[in-house]
């Protein structure tokens, strides 16, 4: 158990759950509609969205007390399990959205690249708090974590799922900069990422529809635009305060799945500018305590640990909040602690456990 008696960061604890009730809320607010027409049951995706944040909250207050120093022995474990799962998944896995992404039974399902963000943030953190001497050297130091982030990335991209692609690819350079990865390097990574993301995106026509729909969603509204545009109608009409919760006009079957990816929507058409600035207000604490706890951590890798939780949490706010408000491209990826999703829930809350236990053991 944690070397220190001390407490965790109840700031994060505080932010976590009032994260998660509104996510409860407005899952249930979201999918009620569509909830009663495929499975006459209002509260379908409302009760198993409340099953897996109770699995969540065992397995935060599991590793809030589990010594993160004894995760480092299985990180290479960790991510070795993790790319069998992204192995297993393309050949038996199920398809769901156009994406080869899920192992299951059924309704019932996990997403391996949810597990393989968390997996890589261990498994660059350790192998990254040895490497703080290496790290000028492109050869020694930088290309071998930016190699494994590369290989989980090409698996993922066959499923394919260019979301969680470009989180880990996000979260990798946060973690690489935390390391001490020369600016010069980081720029040549961004300089690549830019052309291989203009690579993916020729390779697939879907992917060109939808850089086109980004730039002007009118020309094909009924088709490749015709989300954002439902999107941007929730965002608009919810004006300053919202039209109440439970009002959602975009729900009734005009925003397809409201209860996933563009969940933020949904939450701004009912809560308004100021319910939406709220949620972006809550992650922006969460993502202060996070650096603050990797800046107090006790070890190298403690705090490279705790940066990568943080970042990979504030990557994928930054993209589902940019896509839904069409500041960014549309791709699918899910408001962490918001959205509906079993695998991301449960390995959200996973992290921030991890990261409370790092903020018992800081040098505050």
């Amino acid at each position: 158990m944690v070397r220190s008696k001390g407490n965790v960061d109840y700031v994060i604890v505080a932010v976590t759950l009032v994260l998660l009730c509104i996510g409860l809320v407005m899952v249930h607010s979201a999918s009620s509609v569509i909830s009663a027409q495929k499975f006459t049951d209002a509260f379908y995706y409302a009760k198993r969205q409340l099953m897996w944040a109770g699995l969540g909250l065992v397995l935060m207050f599991i590793m809030a007390n589990f010594d993160y120093h004894r995760l480092r022995a299985w990180a290479p474990k960790v991510v070795i399990a993790s790319f069998l799962f992204l192995v297993l998944v393309l050949l038996v896995g199920e398809s769901r959205g156009g994406s080869k992404a899920w192992l299951g039974i059924g309704s019932f399902g996990i997403q391996p690249s949810e597990f393989a963000k968390l997996a890589l943030v261990l498994f660059l953190a350790h192998y990254l708090a040895d490497a703080a001497d290496r790290m000028e050297s492109f050869v020694r130091g930088f290309l071998p974590p930016l190699f494994i982030s590369l290989l989980a990335v090409g698996l993922i991209m066959l499923e394919p799922d260019l979301g969680q692609s470009v989180v880990i690819m996000g979260t990798t350079i946060v973690m690489l900069y935390a390391a001490g990865a020369r600016l010069s390097q980081l720029g040549l990574l961004g300089g690549s990422g830019l052309l291989a993301f203009a690579a993916l995106v020729a390779m697939a026509p879907y992917r060109i529809k939808r850089i086109v729909a980004f730039l002007d969603p009118w020309q094909d509204p009924l088709g490749k635009g015709y989300q954002i545009i439902q999107s941007l109608y929730a965002l608009g009409s919810g004006g300053l305060v919202g039209l109440g919760l439970g009002n959602s006009r975009q729900k009734y079957l005009y925003l397809p799945e409201p209860q996933t990816d563009f969940i933020y929507s949904i939450l701004g058409e009912e809560l308004g500018f100021l319910g939406g600035a709220t949620v972006l207000v809550l992650f922006g604490v969460l993502v202060w305590r996070g650096f603050r706890t990797a800046m107090f951590a006790p070890d190298e890798f403690g705090s490279l640990l705790a940066a990568g939780i943080t970042g990979m949490i504030a990557v994928q706010v930054l993209i589902n909040v940019g896509v839904v408000t069409s500041s960014i491209p549309a791709t699918g990826i899910t408001l962490p602690f918001i959205s509906f999703g079993g695998s991301s829930l449960t390995l959200m809350l996973t992290g921030v456990g991890i990261l409370l236990n790092i903020s018992r053991q800081s040098l505050r």
